[in-house]
């Protein structure tokens, strides 16, 4: 196991310093989960990284920390220096169930985030057709979500996202309903968007293999309640990579071995959890 970074001289773009979240049962007043426990977690600019850990730890809570959708019970939530207070102005949020809206076209959703921020309408449909176009979406513009396929209506999120052009992007477990040849596609599409303006990466996935191929470095969360990093790797894979090819690297093999031997034991933990509930 790689030791934790130590080295904060670069600029971090969003930074989760010691934050706890702890929730409180309407039902029984008395009652507390701490799902999130004294966690410090820094991305700098540029970064691509991952977060895995065992099913129900609480890895969407710190991704909804960071995009100041949920306040820390302590702790504190930095972006780019600034402490945050409110929603994360500068970060864009891909969640699992794509939020696009029926009853708007696909060139209509991506410009829905820019109409919001007062584009003009001429000038964030011209924006929105450069996005479908860049995801492989150029003739599907006027299709509405139903009339997608599952990969399109990714395709579609990820532009809706991307046209707002923010420097934090948080992905929570965005492939994890689309079939393996689909998800590699749109992994790849991802790792070449990110490559072209190096924006800020929280990848959020149970998919070790995934945040390997994905990622410049992955973050290990313990088994709840209280979550925390148990540790952290740098994926020294050299890019630009093929997510399907890459997994063939004896690299790539030699890494996931290490981050697996962390990960199992929470899993299990994780598991036996999930027994003792059901």
């Amino acid at each position: 196991m790689q030791p934790f970074v130590t080295d904060y001289a670069n600029d971090y773009a969003l930074e989760l310093l010691d934050v706890t979240c702890t929730f409180r049962s309407r039902d029984d007043a008395g009652q507390a989960y701490t799902a999130v426990g004294q966690t410090t977690l820094r991305i700098r600019a540029g970064e691509f990284v991952s977060v895995v850990g065992p099913t129900g730890c609480g890895k969407s809570t710190l991704l909804n920390i960071g995009a100041g959708l949920l306040p820390p019970t302590s702790g504190s939530v930095k972006v780019f220096g600034q402490t945050l207070a409110g929603i994360n102005t500068r970060a864009g949020y891909m969640f699992q169930t794509e939020a696009l809206m029926p009853w708007r076209s696909a060139i209509a959703n991506v410009m829905v985030g820019l109409q919001y921020h007062g584009v003009p309408d001429a000038e964030a449909r011209a924006q929105a057709q450069a996005w479908l176009e860049r995801v492989g979406l150029a003739d599907f513009g006027d299709r509405y979500p139903h009339q997608l396929s599952g990969g399109m209506r990714k395709r579609t999120a990820l532009a809706q996202v991307l046209a707002l052009d923010p420097d934090i992007i948080l992905m929570d477990e965005p492939f994890s309903a689309l079939d393996i040849q689909t998800r590699q596609l749109m992994e790849n599409e991802v790792l070449d968007l990110w490559a072209a303006k190096k924006k800020a990466v929280l990848f959020i996935t149970h998919d070790l293999d995934e945040a390997i191929a994905m990622s410049d470095r992955v973050v290990v969360l313990s088994a709840g309640p209280a979550t925390r990093p148990m540790g952290e790797f740098d994926i020294d894979l050299p890019r630009p990579r093929n997510v399907a090819e890459v997994r063939t690297q004896p690299r790539f093999i030699e890494l996931h071995t290490q981050i697996w031997d962390v990960l199992r034991d929470e899993v299990l933990k994780g598991y036996a959890q999930q027994l003792k509930k059901a």
